[in-house]
């Protein structure tokens, strides 16, 4: 989680991160003062963004959920979830994003004075869970399931076609990815804007997203095409086979598709045309809009 949540993915530096483990062996490395501590300075300070990301074990009573300390007793099991959603609700930071891979971990933000089913946060909080307030969390090879696919999020398997990878997208991903048996992630927010948390190598060049609005004027109408903007024809043109590579390349990402031929390549040689997608539209909004 730190190596991929401290750069992104052209190296330039995303997170600066500070990383409490507690090895086996070790009984007294991450002990409540030390974790509460962490915890306190974590959201002290006023700053853009701060998240909080907690992987290990998770226990519940009538009074809170807690996260497991080393030096945890019988009514003493360690940092009450309610004091960390306290410390982020009075914080000054914009933005917080508190990842959660313990049993009863959507306990977090839930209120059992008031109503467990409704969760009290401020704006600018959002709270990812790998379960919901009375599910267990299930580990494999040694690590949480719901941390392994947050990695396997950030890393890019949540990015938009613009490299960004957004908190909802995170849970997109993980939510889709576990069957309905299986334990159940919660995504609880009050948010204003959508947090980009790390930013990939999009897989199309934002240039050739820029230009959907040069290729189609209107979004609903179709572009004509022709024998001309296949390189291989032997009408070819310069102009029409460099506007045809973009638009392949819009098609490969899903933005342009063929009109009644079952390749773009057909479409060309048949002077048929080509159409943008639902996606498409959407993107070429952003563009008409100078939002790439």
């Amino acid at each position: 989680m730190k190596a991929v949540l401290s750069n992104h993915q052209d190296s330039s530096p995303n997170f600066e991160c500070k990383t409490l483990v507690a090895p086996l062996g070790h009984a007294s490395v991450v002990t409540r003062p030390i974790l509460r501590e962490h915890i306190q300075r974590l959201f002290q300070d006023p700053a853009d963004v701060a998240l909080f990301h907690f992987s290990g074990h998770g226990t519940v009573n009538n009074l809170d959920g807690y996260l497991v300390t080393q030096d945890a007793n019988q009514y003493d099991e360690g940092v009450p979830m309610g004091e960390i959603l306290r410390h982020a609700n009075d914080s000054k930071v914009l933005e917080v994003v508190i990842l959660r891979d313990c049993c009863f971990s959507g306990q977090l933000g839930n209120v059992p004075t008031l109503d467990n089913t409704k969760a009290l946060l401020r704006e600018g909080i959002s709270i990812l869970t790998a379960g919901r307030g009375d599910q267990p969390s299930v580990e494999t090879g040694g690590g949480g399931v719901f941390t392994s696919l947050v990695v396997d999020a950030l890393e890019g398997g949540a990015a938009n076609l613009l490299g960004a990878v957004t908190t909802s997208a995170v849970y997109a991903f993980v939510e889709a990815a576990l069957g309905a048996w299986d334990q159940r992630p919660l995504f609880k927010a009050h948010v204003s804007k959508v947090l980009e948390l790390r930013r990939c190598t999009p897989p199309i060049d934002r240039a050739v997203l820029r230009e959907l609005p040069t290729f189609f004027p209107l979004p609903a109408e179709d572009h004509p095409l022709d024998p001309s903007y296949e390189r291989t024809s032997p009408t070819a043109e310069a102009g029409n086979v460099a506007m045809f590579s973009a638009l392949q390349a819009l098609h490969r990402v899903h933005l342009v598709l063929p009109v009644n031929a079952p390749h773009m390549y057909d479409a060309a040689m048949q002077s048929q045309a080509c159409r943008l997608t639902p996606s498409g539209r959407y993107y070429w909004r952003l563009a008409k809009d100078n939002r790439i």
